[in-house]
């Protein structure tokens, strides 16, 4: 459900074909937030434009089509937005590990620990150089597509690494006994 809400967002954004619409979820919005290839992103186009979400900008060579977002679809984006979110069933398979890490002995969940320490400290140096300059603001006033969502991701792997490094603490004060 959510792919129809991240293609209104981007057509929102700007004009664009299925194609580079695609290319999007192959960056960081597949890599941080939600994932969808090409055999899911055909076929909700189609159903966005059968509702009059969408519809196409221009028609060029070889079937290509550029898709803008129409007033419905944009009121559509909206509504969804503004929707209070609560999650939903919870089903996070690294948290579920997390909460069962004391079932290893210490050396193992040192081992899952130090890793988690170092690829938060890995996607920090990365996600630290797309936040690092200016905030981006449009001609309109809009901040840049992604922003807000990078500094979450900032804070979050912040967050994450500094959680493995006091649960190392943890495990010491669990050894020393």
């Amino acid at each position: 459900m959510a792919l129809r809400y991240a293609l209104l967002g981007l057509l929102a954004e700007r004009p664009a074909s299925g194609y580079e619409l695609a290319k999007e979820f192959e960056g960081d919005l597949g890599h941080y937030a939600w994932q969808a290839g090409h055999n899911r992103i055909y076929p909700e186009l189609a159903r966005l434009a059968d509702e009059g979400l969408i519809e196409s900008a221009e028609e060029g060579a070889r079937g290509r089509r550029v898709h803008t977002i129409t007033a419905a679809g944009l009121a559509e984006l909206r509504a969804w937005l503004l929707e209070p979110w609560e999650g939903g069933a919870v089903r996070n398979e690294g948290v579920l590990r997390l909460f069962l890490l004391s079932a290893l002995d210490s050396a193992d969940a040192r081992k899952i620990l130090h890793a988690i320490a170092a690829r938060s400290e890995r996607e920090l140096e990365r996600i630290r150089d797309a936040v690092s300059g200016e905030t981006p603001i449009s001609g309109e006033g809009r901040l840049a597509l992604g922003w807000l969502a990078a500094g979450y991701g900032l804070r979050q792997y912040e967050a994450s690494r500094d959680w493995a490094v006091w649960a190392l603490g943890e495990l010491d004060k669990a050894d020393r006994r």
